[in-house]
């Protein structure tokens, strides 16, 4: 088994490692109101599991014993189990109450057999075909123009 030094020393690159985890994570909870409570509880769980892994190190340096470090370690990874439960069961809760909100807003159903698009004949008609009038009379304008001139 490798000495306490050498598994701290892991235990510190592992956990300098993770900041692309965990500095997001802090400016999440930094952030406060801003994000929403399951964002806020996600990124909890994430500095709970990444911060029993930095308290690792110097638990293991410190020569305590197997016991201390397999508690600390069961504590922290419940810890981090828990809120990232409540992280997915609050997103459900939100996710929930975006699509109530969402329905509410609607004024009412389309018509039985209506079709929310205009018709593409009229729509055609309506709008392309006076477009191309518009560049038929500018290319007569350009032919006449350069006939007339010589």
């Amino acid at each position: 088994m490798p000495s306490p030094a050498v598994l701290a020393l892991g235990a510190t690159a592992l956990s300098a490692s993770g900041c692309v985890w965990y500095l997001p994570a802090a400016a999440d909870l930094r952030a406060g109101a801003d994000r929403p409570t399951s964002r806020r509880l996600a990124a909890a769980a994430c500095l709970a599991a990444w911060a029993t892994i930095a308290l690792s190190a110097p638990l293991l340096l410190a020569a305590a014993s197997w016991t201390t470090l397999g508690a600390v370690t069961a504590f922290g990874t419940g810890a981090a189990l828990l809120l990232t439960a409540l992280a997915r069961a609050r997103r459900g809760h939100e996710l929930h109450a975006t699509r109530r909100a969402w329905a509410a807003l609607r004024l009412r159903p389309p018509a039985r057999g209506a079709s929310p698009w205009p018709c593409p004949t009229r729509a055609f008609l309506w709008w392309f075909l006076p477009g191309y009038a518009v560049v038929a009379g500018a290319v007569a304008v350009v032919l006449i123009g350069g006939t007339v001139g010589r």
